[in-house]
């Protein structure tokens, strides 16, 4: 019922960023009717809200993998899947989706395996998620596993710390629900528009409308090379991290 909630509150969001962008306020100069800023067509586009709104594009149903590839060869991907979840196979390396995509809403949950409290910091529980394959949203186990700011869960990776840390347990299922605009570049290279996001933790807002600075980068400063549209991508850090429920609403 939350994750319903939530999706109908997002996709309201996604209408509200569309209206905005329609600035009718000369229209008619100083009108005397109610009628003259009231505006009826295109219709406003029905959407069935819930659990998986009625426009999401499926990338996980819990069933196969064919809607994803390996990064590493483009063969098929290579992850575990069992019980409803895809699994990390240690060393089958980063997957991404076939298709690519460039402003959408990401429903996506994930899960931090059982590990021994030998490992500590970024050996417990890491994984990412990348939009359009080179920005990074952190997945970590920072439930009481302390790690650097910019690196914990909720995070965009060496660059943004999340707002709040509202990770789950060890086990227990994490929600990610991401709105992501793509940055867009002038003909000579330039960015015109940086690209934005914003990232809802199991319910709590930890990313509200944060810059992207570029490429996620281990060591040294993010780069802006000129791209298109991108993969939705998942990456292999060693540990046994479950992904589900995955889908993306195009905006």
């Amino acid at each position: 019922m939350k994750q319903s909630i939530l999706a109908a509150m997002l996709f309201g969001l996604s209408i509200s960023f569309a209206s905005q962008a329609q600035d009718h306020r000369h229209v008619v100069v100083n009108p005397t009717k109610p009628d003259a800023t009231e505006f009826w067509d295109p219709e406003v586009r029905v959407v069935t809200p819930g659990a998986i709104p009625s426009d999401a594009i499926v990338l996980f149903d819990g069933k196969n993998l064919d809607n994803w590839e390996s990064i590493k060869d483009g063969g098929p991907a290579q992850w575990k899947v069992e019980g409803g979840k895809m699994t990390v196979v240690r060393g089958a390396g980063h997957i991404s989706t076939k298709q690519k995509f460039t402003n959408y809403q990401l429903h996506i949950e994930w899960q931090s395996p059982i590990e021994p409290e030998t490992l500590k910091s970024q050996g417990k529980g890491n994984s990412g998620i990348f939009m359009q394959g080179m920005y990074e949203v952190q997945v970590l186990n920072s439930y009481k596993n302390r790690s650097y700011r910019n690196g914990q869960a909720g995070s965009i990776y060496k660059q943004t710390a999340p707002l709040v840390n509202a990770t789950s347990p060890m086990g227990e299922w994490n929600v990610y629900d991401i709105i992501y605009t793509a940055p867009v570049f002038t003909v000579n290279g330039g960015i015109e528009t940086p690209a934005y996001v914003t990232v809802i933790h199991n319910g709590v807002v930890v990313q509200n409308h944060t810059k992207i600075q570029g490429t996620t980068e281990y060591i040294g400063q993010p780069l802006n090379p000129v791209h298109g549209a991108g993969p939705i991508s998942l990456q292999d850090h060693g540990n046994a991290v479950s992904f589900r429920n995955i889908w993306l609403r195009e905006m």
